[in-house]
C-alpha cells in the first residue's frame, strides 16, 4: 500500500470511494488567491458554504417571489421553496414532511416548544436535562420547568471517558418525568450516546425524548425514528447549509401541540410552529445543502439512498483524518485530549498544560488555520471537565477538510508549542 507524502508528513492513503478535490471544488472561499485559503477546523461552529447554496438563495431572491400562495408566480416560486425543503430535510432525516418545522435558530425552535410544551407542566413533575448538552438543550427547559414549578433533574457523564452511560439517565427517571432532553453529539467533545437506549428508557418511563442534533447531523446519517426521539433539532449552517433551524417530529405528535401564534396565521401542522413568513431564500438553501450531501459520492437511487451512501463516505474520510490528528496530538509533551469516548464525531477539545488555549488559537490564525478555542456553549460539560468557561482548543473537521489542511494544523500547533 501506498503512502502519500505531504510536507515531508506521513500519511495514509485517502479513502478510494471518496473525492474531496471533487468536494472541495465548490467551496471558493477554501482556495488559495481567489479565497481566504484557511484550513478551517471551525466546522462544530458552522461549516463553510459551497457555491451550489449560494446560488440557490441568489437565485430564489432574483426570481419573482411573493408570500407564498397559488395565483401568481411570484407567489408558486415560494411555495415551491417551502415544500422542496421539507421534502429535503424529511430525506436527510428519514421523516414525514409534514413534521418538519423551520425556524431561525434551533434555539428559537426548542425555547418556542419548551413554553408549549410547559404548559401541560405543574408542581411535582419533573424534567431531566444533561450535563452532556449545549445549553440551547439545557435552558431552554431549566427555564420552561421553573417556571411551570416542575423539578429539574441532571444526568451526568463520566469526565473520564466522556461517555453518557444510559444508567445515568435511567437513574434520575421517574414516573413523574415528563421529559428528557439529551444530545445526540456534544459539539465540545463529539461524544455519542447511544440514543436509542436512552429513547426506550424515557418512554418505558412515561415520557418524551427531545434530541439535540445539531452536531450529530453534520457527520452521521441520521435516522430520526430509529433514534427513537419524539423531537428532534438540527441546523443546516452546521451541514454545508444556510444559518436557520429544523425541527422535526411526527405530525401526529405536533397535532396535540398549541403554540402562541396569531390569530389569522395558518393552523395546519407544521405552519402553525413557524411565526410570521418563512425566509424562502434560506429554504431553498436548505435544498440545495441536502441535494449536494446526496452527491457527495456518485451513485444513483432515492436521494435518502444517496444520503446513505454520501454519509458512509464522508464518516470514513473524516475518521481517516480525526486519527490522524489525534495521534499527532496525544504525542505532544503537556497535550491532554478531552474527546475519548467510544462513539463520537470527528471533534477533539485539546487543552495545554501552562498554556492558554486562545494563545495557541492566536498562533495557528497567524497561519491561516481556523481552530477556535472556548467552551462553545456546552457551559455544563466544560465545567465537567474542570475547564471552565476557558475550554479548550476545539477542532473539527468536515466533509471538505483534506489531507493538506491537516497538514498545515499540525505544523502549526508544533510550531506554537515550540515557542513555549
Amino acid at each position: 500500500m501506498k503512502v502519500a507524502q505531504h510536507n515531508g508528513r506521513m500519511t495514509h492513503p485517502a479513502a478510494t470511494t471518496y473525492d474531496v478535490a471533487r468536494v472541495r471544488a465548490h467551496f471558493p472561499q477554501l482556495r488559495e488567491g481567489d479565497g481566504s485559503g484557511a484550513a478551517h477546523f471551525d466546522g462544530p461552529g458552522g461549516s463553510q458554504t459551497p457555491d451550489v447554496v449560494a446560488r440557490a438563495v441568489h437565485d430564489t431572491l432574483v426570481a419573482p417571489l411573493a408570500n407564498d400562495d397559488v395565483v401568481t408566480a411570484a407567489e408558486r416560486n415560494a411555495g415551491r421553496a417551502v415544500r422542496a425543503a421539507r421534502d429535503a430535510m424529511a430525506d436527510l432525516l428519514n421523516l414525514d414532511p409534514r413534521g418538519v418545522v423551520f425556524g431561525r435558530s434551533m434555539t428559537q425552535l426548542t425555547m418556542d416548544l419548551a413554553r408549549t410544551l410547559a404548559r401541560e407542566w405543574g408542581p411535582g413533575d419533573e424534567v431531566v436535562v444533561t450535563r452532556l448538552d449545549h445549553d440551547a438543550n439545557v435552558r431552554p427547559w431549566t427555564i420552561a420547568a421553573e417556571r411551570a414549578g416542575a423539578t429539574v433533574r441532571w444526568a451526568d457523564f463520566d469526565p473520564d471517558s466522556g461517555e453518557l452511560d444510559p444508567g445515568q439517565v435511567q437513574a434520575v427517571l421517574s414516573e413523574r418525568t415528563r421529559l428528557v432532553a439529551v444530545t445526540a453529539a456534544s459539539n465540545l467533545i463529539g461524544t455519542r450516546p447511544d440514543l436509542p437506549a436512552v429513547a426506550d428508557l424515557v418512554h418505558s418511563a412515561g415520557a418524551q425524548l427531545y434530541v439535540d442534533g445539531v452536531h450529530d447531523t453534520a457527520h452521521v446519517a441520521v435516522d430520526v425514528p430509529g433514534l427513537g426521539a419524539d423531537f428532534f433539532a438540527c441546523s443546516p449552517y452546521k451541514f454545508l447549509g444556510p444559518h436557520c433551524g429544523v425541527l422535526a417530529a411526527r405530525p401526529e405528535l405536533l397535532e396535540t401541540l398549541h403554540p402562541d401564534k396569531l390569530v389569522p396565521a395558518a393552523d395546519g401542522v407544521p405552519e402553525r410552529f413557524e411565526l410570521g413568513t418563512p425566509a424562502y431564500e434560506l429554504l431553498a438553501g436548505v435544498t440545495a445543502a441536502v441535494d449536494f450531501l446526496a452527491g457527495l459520492v456518485p451513485g444513483e437511487g432515492s436521494r435518502r439512498e444517496r444520503l446513505l451512501a454520501s454519509w458512509a463516505a464522508v464518516e470514513e474520510h473524516e475518521d481517516r483524518l480525526r486519527a490522524r490528528v489525534e495521534e499527532h496530538l496525544m504525542s505532544l509533551p503537556g497535550v491532554i485530549v478531552h474527546s475519548r469516548s467510544r462513539r463520537r464525531t470527528p471533534t477533539l477539545l485539546a487543552t495545554f498544560a501552562g498554556r492558554d488555549p486562545q494563545d495557541i488559537r492566536r498562533h495557528l490564525a497567524t497561519r491561516n488555520v481556523n481552530a477556535p478555542a472556548g467552551s462553545f456553549y456546552a457551559y455544563e460539560a466544560s465545567r465537567r471537565l474542570g475547564l471552565g468557561g476557558a475550554g479548550g482548543l476545539r477542532v473539527g473537521l468536515a466533509p471538505y477538510t483534506d489531507d493538506r489542511d491537516v497538514d498545515r494544523l499540525l505544523d502549526a500547533l508544533d510550531e506554537a508549542l515550540a515557542r513555549g
